[in-house]
């Protein structure tokens, strides 16, 4: 779990597109870096195979950004269009089957613990809707059940959109889809709420129209996970492929989710809060940008 992992050796390194170059270089690695700092670093690379407008897209890059220690990070995913982001960053990436990323995210935390008790290293999966609350609530669920110390990231564009436009159990109640001509036949799946009795310390649900809030949630999730138990964090990333939106309109579409159905929540228990306002007096500590005043 370092910088070695994707640094080439030095007989193919010409060889390899300036692109990754830059992102080995310039990296979100070393030193204390957040979401206000985009665009000092190169957290992804710009040709990555999403489609234009992607929310997930946006949402990885908001991430990387967000980490506390990067080089120190392993990110557990599982096929899904999160894939296709994920593998081109200057993150630790690793792809399971898909729905039981909880469950290996859960084995890698306690391994890494084990060989690397005096450093922090941080398990985070990041998936999406179809992963996490469908094929794979029941690993979710358990790893919260048992309070393992790592961080659930769902990336919800409440469809299966990499396969076509099926509805998944997070799309909204009535939605037509490409493959749901009759629309969605029952509620989205209360995730966030069963975070909140099933062991998780601390909660965020957000959208990728708050960029500030959403760095800010992951950060906290991330350093609580690390000392107290399983975080959770649900950001809303439109597909405009499959919602059939431009892809310009992208935050237009999540700001709109925010005051219909995706309203900011976040909850902690007792000990998270006195954990972060410890963090919060922390000289180390900087704080992160307010977020843009709303009109």
């Amino acid at each position: 779990m370092s910088t070695k992992i994707i640094t080439p050796v030095a007989e193919f390194a010409e060889l390899l597109p300036q692109e990754y170059k830059d992102l080995v270089a310039r990296g979100p690695h070393g030193g204390r870096r957040s979401v206000r700092d985009l665009g000092t670093f190169k957290e992804i690379v710009d040709e990555h195979p999403h489609c234009a407008g992607c929310g997930v897209a946006l949402a990885v890059r908001l991430l990387a950004a967000a980490l506390p220690s990067p080089a120190d990070t392993l990110i557990v995913g599982t096929p899904g269009c999160s894939f296709f982001s994920l593998v081109q960053t200057a993150l630790n990436y690793s792809n399971t089957a898909f729905g039981n990323q909880n469950a290996v995210a859960a084995g890698l935390k306690r391994m890494l613990a084990i060989r690397f008790p005096q450093v922090h290293k941080d398990v985070v999966v990041v998936a999406g809707d179809g992963g996490i609350a469908d094929i794979g609530l029941d690993m979710t669920l358990h790893s919260w059940f048992r309070r393992e110390k790592i961080t659930t990231v769902m990336l919800d564009n409440e469809v299966y959109a990499n396969t076509g436009g099926q509805e998944s159990g997070m799309s909204r109640l009535g939605r037509v889809l490409n493959m749901a001509p009759r629309g969605k036949l029952f509620p989205k799946i209360p995730v966030f709420e069963l975070a909140k009795v099933s062991g998780c310390v601390y909660g965020a649900r957000v959208t990728v129209a708050g960029p500030y809030r959403l760095g800010r949630v992951v950060r906290n999730a991330v350093l609580l996970a690390r000392e107290l138990g399983p975080t959770y964090v649900q950001v809303y990333a439109p597909c405009p492929t499959n919602m059939k939106f431009p892809p310009d309109q992208t935050l237009k579409a999540a700001k709109e989710a925010e005051k219909d159905h995706y309203s900011f929540e976040e909850f902690m228990s007792t000990e998270a809060a006195e954990y972060l306002a410890r963090l919060k007096t922390a000289p180390e500590e900087r704080e992160e940008a307010p977020e843009p005043a709303k009109p």
